[in-house]
């Protein structure tokens, strides 16, 4: 890549800030950082905390977002994940319920005292367990949302594996929560290990952190567990201030909201960039989670980020581009070894073929209210962001590819091979040689 060392912004810019749950484009960004720059971030932990904090407003707690010098309305931002460690002790989470009467609407939007009918009330902690939060004013439990199977988990020394714990061991944790969650100072949230769930003790599982939230900021004020297809569905003729049209979601959202595991140290991710500056926001560590996300939370963590940015002009789409690991994509959408290109040029001298395509993999993201509609996005942005026809996307997406699922009920991937010549008209090109040692 060229030097673009830009003066006027800062070579790296340290994040220790948290919004509201709310993106809100006419804020004060951070920053600003220059085109290439670092940003380095201690994040919070993102769904369940947020949660069951009533005074948050969107779900999730990021990051303040960073302005990007150079970075302008219809440009994309290219965002290197450099680190991503762990630095929670311990975390629970589990399958949800929503309890009526504590929200108006939406439980992650405008959570709501049943006694005091005041919404996004102050609350407080006491004691340990699901009914712990109480509202400062009249005291009565506030819980938006309720665990109905769970767990509390606790990590290895190395972040390499987790084991779930039994009750008594989830009440110790959840007596002094905020140290085992490693909430950092500028966090609003209370800790979900207050919660102490223990209904599947004694289980191994693998730690793969990866960022649940990572992006540009929208170009209207949004919840931030919303700005996504999936989730900024439920905005459209909401009851809340911050309802939406469906052509204002379309519009205004970014995708930040991600949840795929692919997302990790070493990738790429390259965002829509919406609002002047960018405001590249970024949060919801977790410390693993399947395709799909499908108890539909997953182990929360706090951590240490550490990303490189530097600015796309004229990125022709409006949602995000990944360029996973190579141990990430899926086996029809890995680059050809020395020994398939090799036999696949044999063949094709055979039948007379001078020269075969080059190609590299890319994941373009879609977003919907459900599966089928998100695939169609997914679809949809590939056609427009290499210039052709969706039918041609279905092919190579079936026999060089394949569709993943990012997060129920909404986010998928459409990750396949892709010719090298259409990555490379859209500035693309080389991300893909950078990745894959094209």
């Amino acid at each position: 890549m060229l030097d673009k060392t830009n003066k006027a912004g800062h070579r790296s810019v340290v994040v220790s800030e948290f919004t509201n749950s709310v993106l809100d484009p006419a804020s004060p960004m951070l920053g600003p950082v220059e085109d290439g720059g670092t940003i380095i971030a201690n994040t919070a932990p993102g769904c369940w905390g947020p949660m069951i904090t009533p005074s948050l407003r969107g779900g999730h707690e990021v990051t303040r977002p960073v302005e990007v010098i150079g970075a302008e309305v219809g440009d994309g931002l290219a965002i290197r994940i450099r680190d991503i460690t762990v630095t929670s002790i311990a975390t629970a989470s589990g399958h949800d319920s929503s309890p009526e009467g504590f929200c108006l609407g939406d439980p992650y939007v405008a959570a709501r005292c049943p006694k005091c009918d005041a919404l996004w009330p102050e609350t407080h902690i006491e004691g340990i367990g699901q009914d712990s939060v109480r509202c400062n004013v009249c005291g009565e439990a506030v819980k938006p949302f309720e665990i109905v199977h769970g767990y509390t988990v606790t990590f290895d020394d190395s972040r390499h594996v987790g084991v779930t714990l039994p009750r008594e061991a989830a009440e110790k944790i959840g007596e002094n929560a905020n140290h085992y969650a490693a909430l950092p100072d500028g966090s609003h949230q209370h800790s979900i290990l207050h919660y102490a769930p223990s209904d599947m003790p004694a289980t191994l599982i693998r730690m793969r952190p990866f960022l649940g939230q990572l992006g540009s900021c929208p170009s209207r004020p949004m919840p931030d567990s919303h700005n996504a297809g999936d989730f900024g569905s439920f905005l459209v003729g909401a009851p809340h201030d911050y309802a939406i049209t469906a052509d204002e979601l379309a519009k205004h959202k970014t995708d930040g909201h991600l949840d795929i595991d692919a997302v990790r140290a070493g990738a790429i991710l390259v965002a829509p960039v919406k609002v002047k500056g960018g405001g590249l926001y970024l949060g919801d560590m977790h410390a693993g989670q399947g395709d799909g996300e499908i108890a539909g939370h997953t182990m929360d963590v706090a951590g240490s980020v550490t990303l490189q940015v530097e600015v796309l002009k004229d990125y022709p789409i409006d949602g995000p581009v990944l360029f996973p690991l190579v141990e990430d994509l899926p086996p029809m959408a890995r680059p050809f070894s020395p020994d398939e290109k090799a036999r696949g040029e044999r063949l094709a001298a055979r039948w007379g073929i001078a020269e075969l395509e080059p190609t590299a993999p890319i994941s373009v993201i879609g977003t919907a209210a459900n599966l089928n509609e998100a695939i169609d996005n997914g679809l949809e942005r590939a056609a427009t962001l290499l210039d052709m026809s969706v039918a041609e996307v279905r092919n190579r997406a079936t026999v060089n590819g394949a569709i993943e699922i990012g997060r129920a009920p909404g986010v998928i991937q459409v990750t396949f091979l892709a010719p090298l010549a259409k990555l490379d008209a859209v500035g693309l090109g080389d991300y893909a040689r950078e990745q894959y040692g094209l």
